[in-house]
């Protein structure tokens, strides 16, 4: 087999130190030897490795992404070392012959011999707006489970606020939770406190206050109320720190945000997940792929059997989860008429998988391309299958007990 590196590293990486593997060619010719050292995982370990692997003259360094412990050690040689970092399940060792030493070595062959691709690792200014993005994904999700908690909170208390109001905590629920929390028990009291169209809802809430409220769920409603008001903080200081990131680079996000269902915060997702640059992704299949919205392969003996979707970047994939979601609620676009062609066939949950796989196609061209999003219409397949779309009409027609014959408009010059 072709040696595409003479001189190659592999790296078996763990919290507290490393196994390398070096594999450099023998005195003999055609041969090679291999020497495994150990470092650890702190920043003058890190030094040490960095100029052990440079006076060795490796042309390439293979790791695993191992949870984050890679991270240090890549951020640490990345400057002057050409590293390779792969997914676990495209290098995994053979059965029975796991070892940590093990690992390192088959890691250097498979480097050596170029049988392993590298992954897709952003620059260190995508990188933070990663973090960020990241960190504000969560404290959202960590604020609709506090406002769950709350809402909880008052069906123990027989406040059936939620089942009046269509949001707990928008301005008339604050107002009514907060006059709970100061003392205040009288439904009707609390019903005057409604704002705007839910006033018209005045008997229902009164019906729905007049409940059981005490001091401990007026200590505890304060509490989750504190909690989020926190949370919220958190997000708005990510918003600020994640747009100042977003002024140095390109008008990405004004561009995809033309498309329907994106909006800014998932297009700034797709951006810090992605990078914006697609000359990493040769085609928008691959891309596809690596955002884990398209199925994989499983065929065994000329029978191809049904399978998943490929495990991708779980962040970007639940991001275009949800912007497929708004998509296809936004009315005469062409992912809403391709969701609803898709649903009657293959069901909602593949139909919108295929949404997000249209959705991230349309982002690689337009981030190639430096385009806006052109949406095709509601009436794209009617157009381009014009005589499947009569010969249906018509079928249905005759189904009914109806004869018909088609005679063509007359066209206007």
């Amino acid at each position: 087999m072709e040696v595409l590196h003479q001189r190659c590293a592999g790296m078996d990486i763990s919290k507290r130190d490393v196994k390398v593997c070096v594999r450099v060619p023998g005195a003999r010719t055609n041969t090679f030897t291999k020497v495994v050292t150990v470092y650890g995982a702190m920043t003058n370990d890190i030094t040490r490795l960095r100029d052990y692997l440079l006076a060795a003259h490796v042309t390439l360094v293979v790791m695993e992404a191992t949870g984050d412990y890679w991270k240090p050690f890549y951020f640490g040689l990345e400057s002057e070392l050409n590293l390779m970092l792969v997914n676990p399940r495209h290098a995994r060792n053979l059965p029975g012959r796991k070892t940590d030493v093990s690992d390192a070595q088959w890691l250097a062959e498979l480097g050596a011999h170029g049988l392993v691709r590298g992954s897709f690792v952003p620059p260190q200014p995508i990188r933070q707006l990663r973090d960020l993005t990241r960190s504000r994904t969560i404290f959202v999700r960590e604020r609709s489970r506090e406002i769950q908690r709350l809402e909880k909170l008052l069906e123990d208390a027989s406040i059936k606020l939620s089942s009046v109001a269509t949001r707990t905590l928008g301005v008339s629920g604050r107002l009514m939770i907060e006059a709970l929390i100061a003392g205040q028990r009288d439904p009707v009291t609390l019903a005057s406190l409604a704002q705007g169209r839910l006033k018209n809802k005045s008997e229902q809430l009164v019906e729905a206050l007049n409940g059981r409220f005490n001091t401990h769920h007026a200590f505890a409603a304060q509490m989750h109320l504190d909690q989020i008001d926190c949370l919220e903080q958190r997000i708005q200081s990510l918003n600020l720190r994640i747009d100042a990131g977003f002024e140095s680079l390109p008008p990405w996000i004004e561009s995809l945000s033309t498309i329907p269902g994106v909006s800014k915060t998932v297009a700034e997702i797709i951006i810090a997940e992605t990078g914006g640059d697609m000359t990493q992704f040769p085609t928008p299949a691959q891309l596809a792929s690596w955002a884990g919205v398209c199925p994989g392969h499983n065929e065994s003996a000329g029978k191809v059997k049904s399978s998943h979707a490929r495990p991708g970047n779980s962040h970007l994939k639940g991001a275009l989860g949800i912007a497929a979601m708004a998509s296809v609620r936004a009315n005469g676009t062409y992912f809403q008429a391709r969701y609803k062609r898709l649903t009657a066939r293959r069901g909602p949950m593949r139909a919108l998988v295929a949404i997000e796989h249209s959705i991230i196609t349309a982002v690689w061209h337009m981030l190639t391309n430096g385009t806006v999003f052109e949406d095709l219409g509601e009436n794209h397949f009617q157009r381009t299958h014009e005589s499947s779309t009569r010969h249906h009409a018509i079928n249905q027609l005759h189904q009914l007990g109806y004869d018909v014959e088609l005679i063509p408009l007359a066209t206007t010059p």
